[in-house]
């Protein structure tokens, strides 16, 4: 009989066979590379054959089985590593899985397949920055044609306008090419152009449908472009394919949390953070979930889990700061000072840490000492996002100059007839939050989140109009037909159906920056409900100063900016107040919490509802919450937050002489309020 360490001729020819079966028919070659280790005894390859089989054949636990003891035999072949870490990912050990997977990428770069189940590991746990990078090396690794791997190592590099021209050139000359295709909308995803991102995408799976790589990225895509059912359609077909893929369900769950479906995100959250239980992002991600789901002291032990794991991870700080009703100990206080004392930690921490110890700070009255925090945690923020105020106020000015009387006259029986929607708009942390949980709780009326969706479709009319010049999207409306502006009506139902799971005639929207867009609101649903949440200029200025806003509200980290806004929203709503009387109902914060029954009433008279007690008992509504005020109005209204700011006034000059005169006269409106 041959010794095990001189293999025949015969063997490595069977073992070769073995090998080309692997992509063909997996359990054949696992039968082989059984026959061999029958015939011959140990055999490291033939192991290996019959581990990879077990993974291809779908059986994790006898590929883990092999493929564990021949790694520890085989520590620098990285072809084992590569199936012991797909092995391992099935099997739910995530961690693991990852540490295999780098190791057979650092002793063999060239092993694109690794890059990408690194890649979805590296995404599944929120480090989008690795998994980015994984992504770009698997593109390096995975493409022959010269010109293409000259692509994909600009695009490793982050030279995306060398990598677009060498596309370009490469797809004149084979324009069905579907790996340049999906490297090109890998160059316009990252320069934002997402449309022409997803069209790509869309051709790249018209002619490869199988292109599993190409399917995860465009359902990322539809999901930045917020179209999370089209999303959710991409992910399930992958998940079809492979159930067990972290990426993939990480993703659905990250879709399902914004279509709504919290019950169904925390499942798949649970067992991811099962399977990677040392990745602070993941366990982020998962408190979030938690926290708008109303399962308050879950979303606690997660946050404190991702701070514990990593106590300069300053999101996770600011997590737990910004539950409102959360009180940190002295020994998290101690964590916190001596994190913002390392000389090495990342501004995005800095700041999130700066928040976070503001607002513990403000808790124990120590005022002073809260704003310096406040204040260096908004330095930071708007070094890295500069705010022009002048563009703002250029933008309202246009709006206020484009929908006059005339303007609506000309236009009257426009828009879609459905009275759907109520817009609750204004400026953040003006009690919008609490309008809109009153309102849901009663029974015709569903309240949902802040829905981008207007603002995608503002976005799109500005597109449409930049050929020609338009530096606004008011600068389109005026040359809309009444047929398109009731498609852009009927277009904005279609897309927030998504998120209405009740079966209410009435869901809310409750995107505060939504006032800038009244103008089209009427224009495109003239029977929907309008509503101005508005709150004391320094109450809320101050509120939103202090603030750690995660996208979306550029001019909150200086207090003059602040006040120059809250002035360009009050002499919008005024001129709004004009030329549309009675449009749009104002709901004063101070007066809703002074007389919370009489307010409620004409607030449902305003939206032709009658009059239901569950309004008055809003706290008992347990519908999911995503905003900063999501513990509050869990909770019965209460006066504290009334006169807050007062404790800051020392500091909040610069937010009073950037209101002017809105400030003296509110609530009212000053006569003959103009936008400097």
């Amino acid at each position: 009989m041959t010794p095990a360490h001189e293999p025949t001729a015969s063997v490595e020819t069977a073992l070769a066979h073995a090998s080309r079966l692997l992509a063909t028919d997996p359990a054949m070659a696992g039968r082989q590379a059984a026959e061999v280790l029958r015939v011959v005894g140990d055999h490291p390859v033939a192991r290996l054959l019959l581990g990879a089989s077990r993974n291809a054949c779908g059986d994790v636990e006898g590929a883990t089985r092999i493929l564990e003891p021949l790694a520890q035999e085989q520590p620098k072949s990285p072809a084992v590593q590569l199936e012991l870490g797909i092995a391992l990912g099935r099997s739910g050990r995530g961690d693991d899985a990852v540490a295999a997977l780098r190791r057979a990428v650092a002793l063999k770069p060239e092993l694109p397949r690794a890059w990408l189940a690194l890649g979805d590991h590296l995404s599944a746990v929120g480090d989008s920055q690795g998994a980015e990078a994984a992504y770009a090396a698997h593109l390096v690794h995975s493409v022959r044609d010269p010109q293409l791997m000259r692509a994909a190592a600009a695009l490793q590099a982050n030279r995306i306008p060398e990598a677009e021209a060498l596309l370009r050139e490469h797809l004149r000359a084979t324009p069905t090419d579907a790996p340049a295709l999906r490297m090109l909308a890998e160059t316009q995803a990252r320069l934002g152009r997402t449309e022409d991102a997803e069209s790509l995408l869309a051709r790249c799976l018209e002619l490869v449908p199988g292109f599993d790589a190409a399917r995860h990225h465009y359902a990322m895509v539809l999901h930045r472009a917020n179209k999370p059912l089209e999303a959710l359609v991409e992910v399930d077909a992958l998940l079809a394919k492979d159930p067990a893929n972290a990426g993939y369900r990480n993703l659905k769950a990250v879709v399902l949390s914004r279509t709504g479906d919290y019950d169904g995100a925390i499942v798949l959250y649970d067992a991811l953070v099962r399977e990677y239980p040392h990745h602070a992002r993941l366990w982020l991600s998962f408190g979030h979930t938690l926290k708008t789901a109303g399962q308050g002291a879950r979303s606690i032990e997660a946050y404190r889990r991702a701070a514990t794991l990593e106590p300069g991870f300053g999101d996770a700080w600011w997590s737990l700061a910004n539950l409102k009703t959360f009180r940190f100990e002295p020994e998290d206080l101690a964590t916190i000072r001596a994190q913002l004392a390392r000389t090495d930690l990342a501004s995005e921490h800095r700041l999130h840490l700066d928040f976070a110890l503001g607002k513990a700070l403000e808790d124990a009255e120590e005022y002073a000492a809260s704003f310096e925090h406040y204040r260096r945690g908004n330095a930071q923020r708007v070094a890295l996002v500069p705010w022009a105020a002048d563009d703002n106020t250029a933008r309202v000015r246009k709006a206020m100059a484009t929908y006059t009387p005339a303007f609506f006259a000309e236009r009257a029986g426009s828009g879609c007839d459905a009275r759907d929607p109520i817009f609750i708009v204004g400026m953040p942390r003006a009690g919008s939050t609490l309008v809109e949980q009153i309102l849901s709780s009663h029974p015709d009326v569903e309240g949902t989140m802040e829905l981008p969706d207007l603002l995608s479709l503002t976005r799109e009319l500005r597109r449409r109009g930049e050929a020609s010049g338009a530096r606004h999207y008011h600068d389109v409306v005026p040359s809309l037909e009444l047929d398109a502006l009731r498609a852009i009506g009927e277009d904005y139902l279609d897309r927030t159906r998504v998120h209405r799971k009740a079966g209410a005639p009435l869901f809310i929207d409750k995107m505060p920056n939504n006032f800038q867009h009244v103008g089209l609101i009427h224009l495109a649903l003239p029977n929907a409900k309008i509503i101005d949440a508005r709150r004391h200029p320094i109450a809320c200025g101050f509120s939103v100063f202090k603030q750690q806003f995660a996208r979306g509200q550029d001019f909150s980290f200086r207090l003059e900016d602040i006040g120059h806004y809250y002035r360009d929203y009050v002499a919008l709503m005024a001129h709004f107040d004009e030329v549309l009387p009675g449009r749009v109902h104002r709901v004063h914060y101070e007066t809703m919490v002074e007389d919370t029954e009489q307010e409620v009433r004409r607030l449902l008279a305003y939206c032709g509802l009658p009059f239901d007690d569950a309004c008055l008992r809003f706290f008992e509504n347990d519908r999911p919450v995503r905003t900063a005020s999501a513990e509050q109005v869990r909770r019965p209204i209460y006066r504290e937050g009334l006169d807050q700011w007062r404790h800051y006034a020392p500091w909040l000059g610069p937010l009073e002489q950037a209101l002017g005169p809105v400030l003296a006269a509110y609530p009212a409106v000053p006569a003959g309020l103009h936008l400097e």
